[in-house]
């Protein structure tokens, strides 16, 4: 149709032209005249031409630009459409996971109530029935029960891991909030049977601390933690570790001398160990415990406060006794929150808002760590009261340090091996 379009065209323009050269023929007579306006004709028609097909192309070009402003506007709301539905399916399907996630967490741990109970269950009947019920004991175990053995089997198991050095260190992170970077470890014991079964705090601490057993577990974990310090520091990674002291450990008259001068041949490592003890045990500690606690705050070492069961803290006197940490339990902080007059507060300390809580800490030197954090969810809330520190399996599980690196480290020191032979008697 173009191409039709410009033959015409082309057409009228020479008829045009030959008109022109006619008049001028038959008015000037001459042949020069009329030629010229025949080639002026045509150059006047061929510019008339371009004019016209300039415009006409300027005109269609903004046309085109025009449909496709608006088909891009029309793609932008449909993507922002198609955007805001993404945004509420991803919103949806974070939430069904977390509380799925949360919901199977529960009946993880409501399971393992259940097994215990029933361990339990079976390990009485065992008792009952004497030789009986050893069958009995042997099926819960090929069933997976953790099925804890007779009193007197168990405490043989634990001299004989103290004795063979058994004990194997595991680490948590703890981490900055809320950037979630890994400042510290909290450090834990489990002993290992002949077999290579770990045994757990909650199965043989009944058992070993009547006969005085848990304070060599413990001295055990200081010496260790004190050899895993060393290594870090010579790798340079400035982290430090908790670690758990016990009341038995600060009072014993034949133990603690020769540990404090230990850690006096240590304390270069004191910016990196803290000292960890439980509220219940910090509360009842004696003039004994308390000087001997002085005398590792002398040398620089730190303290943490755990197993908080009540936030009315004396902050001045957790200060004085060189306590510049304070562990609490997550769900028992998103417990104590309360909401008065719009104002959330603690139900310990009604009169001081949450948020303060941790600041009046701070006032005192004290970094206040929430513990035991499992979800998301509990995170979010954790926030709004400006914790410094955060710790549990959201972040991280306990892991066994590798033989192979305690291995690497110094034996045991020989106070502490003797002191492992007094109280395993052998």
């Amino acid at each position: 149709m173009r191409k039709l379009t410009q033959a015409l065209l082309s057409g009228a323009y020479l008829c045009l032209s030959l008109i022109v050269a006619l008049l001028l023929l038959r008015v000037s007579g001459g042949v020069a005249g009329p030629l010229a306006g025949l080639i002026g004709a045509l150059a006047l028609c061929y510019t008339a031409h371009n004019l016209f097909s300039r415009a006409r192309s300027e005109a269609l070009l903004k046309a085109e630009i025009a449909s496709v402003r608006d088909a891009h506007a029309i793609l932008i709301t449909q993507l922002e459409r198609i955007d805001a539905r993404l945004t509420e399916v991803v919103e949806t399907v974070t939430d069904d996971a977390l509380r799925r996630s949360e919901e199977l967490s529960s009946e993880v741990h409501m399971l393992e109530d259940l097994v215990e109970r029933l361990g339990e269950r079976i390990e009485g009947r065992f008792l009952e029935v004497g030789h009986g019920g050893q069958g009995a004991m042997a099926g819960a175990r090929r069933m997976g029960f953790p099925v804890a053995p007779p009193a007197n089997h168990l405490l043989d198991e634990i001299k004989d891991a103290l004795a063979d050095n058994r004990i194997d260190l595991y680490l948590q992170p703890v981490v900055s909030l809320p950037q979630r970077r890994v400042v510290f470890y909290e450090g834990f014991s489990r002993l290992r049977d002949a077999t290579g079964r770990i045994m757990m705090p909650a199965e043989y601490l009944a058992v070993a601390e009547p006969e005085g057993l848990v304070a060599a577990i413990d001295n055990l974990l200081l010496f260790r933690c004190v050899q895993i310090v060393r290594r870090l520091a010579k790798q340079d990674r400035k982290v430090g570790i908790f670690c758990n002291i016990s009341l038995n450990s600060l009072g014993d008259d034949g133990f603690f001398p020769q540990f404090l001068e230990f850690m006096a041949g240590n304390r270069d490592l004191a910016g990196a160990l803290i000292f960890e003890l439980g509220q219940a045990a910090f509360e009842r500690r004696g003039a004994t415990e308390a000087r001997n606690m002085g005398r590792l705050a002398e040398l620089g070492f730190r303290f943490s406060l755990d197993k908080v069961v009540d936030l009315d803290l004396d902050f001045q006197d957790l200060a004085r006794a060189d306590v510049k940490f304070v562990k609490v339990a997550a769900q028992m902080m998103l417990d104590q929150l309360d909401e008065v007059d719009g104002r959330l507060t603690l139900r310990s300390l009604p009169d001081l808002a949450a948020a303060d809580f941790a600041r009046l800490a701070r006032r005192y030197g004290i970094d206040m760590i929430v513990e035991k954090v499992e979800s998301e969810r509990q995170i979010v809330d954790i926030l709004d009261l400006e914790l410094g520190y955060g710790q549990g399996h959201l972040f991280g599980e306990p892991r066994a340090i590798r033989d192979a690196v305690l291995a690497e480290a110094d034996p045991p020191a020989d106070f502490l091996r003797g002191e492992l032979r007094r109280r395993v008697g052998r």
